[in-house]
Order: structure tokens, then C-alpha cells, then sequence
């Protein structure tokens, strides 16, 4: 109970604190999934922003403007299913980065 409140949390953390909320949990938590999936949901976000920031620089020559707005999208999508999926207690693992883990 308490690993599936704590998944929930890091996943909702990318709307407050994307980035102190996963090393907080990943410090604290003797859970190995926790630890996990704290790890992915900080890399996800560094990614995204990285991701974000070139499309924005691409946007002065248009290109970027389609990739801006579906990493932006992907910025806000993607933990609401992360904490849909831990609310059901099914694993679910980050795009892009959940392999990486």
C-alpha cells in the first residue's frame, strides 16, 4: 500500500517539484521498484526538457513548432498515466527512458 502512494506521488510530483520529489523518494525509500521508478520519472523529465528546449530553438525556423508541441504534451500526458497505472497497481515503465533503468 504504502509503494503504490509513493508511485502515485513521484508520478504526480511532475506537476510541483519534477525534480525534488524523485530524488527525495529515491533517498529516502527502501523499496526497489520506488527507487526505480523515481529514477525514471527524473530522467523523463530532464529528457523532456532537453527535448523542449531544442524544439524551441528550432521553432525560430518552424521546424521545431510540431515537436514543441508534442513534447509538451508528452511533458503533462505521460505521468498522468504513470499515476493511473500505479492507482491500478500495474507496472508501467516511462517512454523513452523506462529502458534505461
Amino acid at each position: 500500500m504504502e509503494t503504490k502512494w509513493s508511485k502515485v506521488i513521484i508520478h504526480a510530483s511532475a506537476f510541483f517539484a519534477p525534480f525534488l520529489v524523485p530524488i527525495l523518494f529515491f533517498l529516502i525509500s527502501t523499496d526497489e521498484e520506488v527507487k526505480g521508478i523515481s529514477i525514471q520519472a527524473l530522467l523523463f523529465q530532464i529528457v523532456m526538457w532537453v527535448l523542449i528546449a531544442i524544439a524551441g530553438i528550432l521553432s525560430f525556423v518552424l521546424i521545431g513548432l510540431p515537436f514543441l508541441l508534442i513534447f509538451g504534451i508528452m511533458t503533462f500526458i505521460v505521468p498522468i498515466i504513470g499515476i493511473v497505472k500505479a492507482i491500478s497497481d500495474e507496472p508501467w515503465r516511462y517512454p523513452i527512458v523506462g529502458r534505461w533503468v
